[in-house]
């Protein structure tokens, strides 16, 4: 695991320069799996969304909503992520869509090949939407590329606004930020202003909406955002064929 390595850094009957030597041959391997993911999603026009966050954070019932808003303009597939059981794969497959689990076991996030040999299993459709629900925390996931287009954060407003500057790794690689349970905003004590400006102190250029997958609000945009994203890989494959 990402976080392993790091750790043994800090134990002096450890080379640390060996374990440096190591992580950065697993994220090389890592790295180059996720090429060929990217390459093989490229080909068919299948945008991939590696959507990230804390456990609580309302994402897989964020997910399920957008699969029922958008099923019927894409096909859909999904590889969930999880240390144990297969429920968010039962919750996503109930909504008549392809899902694969990936249980890491003490595991605290997917890697490239995990996604390459889900691939194999949900053989994709062309122009279609892939999301993949990373297992859940703000940490381990912001290291390792899965092959996505772009990797999206979900953060909820009852986790504190000061997050993205606890947790900036994960602020910083993603492309969107989505700021959830707004409809709990008028029973909690949270400055949506004061979080989203931590987050673009951490990266300037990360796109934020304030969403609810309860109430539906904001989620339009979310997936005006998406098809924005589908259109320009489907034209993409186009070229390339």
């Amino acid at each position: 695991m990402h976080a392993a390595p790091l750790a043994a850094v800090h134990q002096p009957d450890i080379d640390s320069e060996r374990v440096i030597r190591i992580e950065r041959d697993i994220l090389a391997k890592n790295n180059d799996t996720a090429r060929q993911n990217r390459a093989r999603l490229a080909a068919t026009g299948t945008l991939a969304l590696n959507l990230m966050s804390s456990p609580g954070s309302g994402k897989t019932t964020l997910l399920v909503r957008a699969i029922e808003d958008l099923k019927a303009k894409f096909p859909i597939a999904v590889i969930e992520g999880d240390q144990q059981t297969d429920n968010d794969a039962e919750r996503i497959r109930a909504t008549g869509v392809r899902a694969v689990q990936i249980n890491t076991g003490r595991g605290c996030h997917l890697e490239a090949g995990m996604v390459g040999a889900a691939l194999d299993d949900l053989k994709t459709e062309p122009g279609g939407l892939l999301f993949i629900e990373n297992v859940g925390n703000l940490v381990c996931p912001a290291g390792f590329d899965l092959g996505e287009a772009h990797k999206v954060v979900v953060l909820s407003v009852t986790e504190g606004e000061d997050k993205p500057l606890k947790y900036p790794d994960m602020f910083a690689v993603a492309d969107l930020l989505l700021l959830n349970k707004a409809d709990l905003l008028p029973h909690l004590q949270f400055d949506v202003g004061r979080c989203l400006a931590a987050a673009l102190t951490v990266n300037p250029h990360l796109q934020t909406l304030v969403v609810s997958a309860e109430t539906g609000e904001g989620m339009a945009a979310f997936y005006a955002w998406i098809e924005a994203r589908a259109s320009l890989s489907r034209a993409a494959a186009v070229a390339q064929a």
